[in-house]
């Protein structure tokens, strides 16, 4: 049962960081609200819809993840006592799959994401396109803070699975 309480922890972690996700797109959309009501220059105003849109995008990335960890917090009871062996299996092949996928996405292409946002920061001179950058930037950055708390979980997570499946 050690397998079980250590698969429901993973998920409840997952749960508190798709929580992240939401209080940071919340603080996106105060953040466009404020410019909207009190932006007295051009490029204050020109923060609100790249604010609106980032807040928007990490909250439903929070709600879905979030929803997805509920549902896997739910099954990992029936799953485990159905077929042990099973399920350390199915949740190695998923935690590999997704470790994969977080090397790609946000080991590499989200740095790059930002290099290019900050190299044309400094080229594009129109207060939207700044405004849009520097907001993609600081959505980037806080995806980047929160995935890759995930993805040291995973790792640990996934350490936990394969002892488990050569224990006898």
């Amino acid at each position: 049962m050690d397998i079980l309480k250590t698969a429901n922890d993973w998920a409840r972690a997952e749960m508190f960081s798709s929580a992240i996700f939401i209080l940071f797109g919340a603080l996106f959309l105060a953040a466009s609200f404020g410019f909207w009501q009190m932006g007295r220059t051009d490029v204050a105003r020109a923060f609100v819809l790249p604010a609106l849109m980032a807040g928007v995008l990490l909250v439903i990335l929070g709600g879905g993840l979030f929803y997805g960890a509920q549902k896997a917090l739910a099954g990992h009871g029936a799953a485990y006592a159905a077929d042990p062996p099973g399920f350390i299996a199915s949740e190695l092949t998923r935690v590999e799959a997704t470790m994969a996928q977080y090397s790609t996405a946000v080991f590499k292409v989200m740095p790059l994401i930002i290099i290019l946002s900050a190299a044309l920061v400094m080229l594009l001179q129109g207060p939207i396109w700044r405004a849009s950058l520097i907001t993609t930037i600081a959505m980037i950055t806080v995806v980047m803070l929160v995935d890759t708390n995930a993805n040291a979980r995973l790792a640990a997570y996934r350490d936990v699975l394969l002892s488990a499946k050569s224990a006898p």
